[in-house]
């Protein structure tokens, strides 16, 4: 009886993980308002940004840097969602209204840990690409060993998509 009563426990303290669950949504929704108000905020200087030439350039200096900003919340975003959604399909339940749902991707069904960890690494790496993107353009190269960095670093972000897509292919075909 003790023993039953201590295996009733241990299944029960995965609702603990709920926790986790509204801080990862929490987090996602942060991070996708954070996205917005940069977006926003380069709506806002496009009207300003026409009435000097000053202006006009400097507007073109940094809306990139912003726009690429924004892409960055979304995506952390995005991976604080994947995350959230896939701990509590995990250790919760199932959520029924996805797996019926016939108009939507299934993205955000996570069956396994595996299928968790992949997703997010994925959207992980698209993150550190986005920030390299971010920091390549706001760089002033001045040196030829930079753009030989630089290169570099496109060469090995090429590999990492190259390899990411082809784990992903052989998992397809394994299954």
């Amino acid at each position: 009886m003790f023993i039953q009563f201590i295996e009733k426990m241990l299944w029960k303290s995965r609702y603990m993980v709920i926790f986790a669950v509204i801080s990862a949504i929490l987090s996602a929704l942060i991070m996708i308002v954070m996205g917005t108000i940069e977006v926003v905020g380069v709506v806002s200087e496009f009207s300003h940004a026409f009435s000097s030439t000053e202006a006009y350039e400097e507007f073109g200096k940094n809306t990139v840097s912003h726009l690429v900003g924004a892409i960055d919340y979304y995506l952390i975003g995005t991976v604080f969602l994947i995350f959230g959604i896939g701990l509590y399909e995990l250790f919760i339940s199932k959520i029924d209204v996805a797996e019926k749902d016939e108009t939507s991707s299934k993205v955000l069904i996570i069956h396994d840990l595996d299928a968790l960890k992949e997703k997010i690494a994925k959207v992980v790496i698209m993150v550190l690409i986005v920030t390299f993107f971010k920091y390549a353009i706001n760089f002033h190269y001045t040196e030829m060993i930079n753009l030989l960095y630089l290169s570099i670093g496109i060469l090995l972000i090429a590999v990492s998509i190259y390899l990411t897509h082809k784990s992903s292919s052989a998992a397809g075909k394994g299954h």
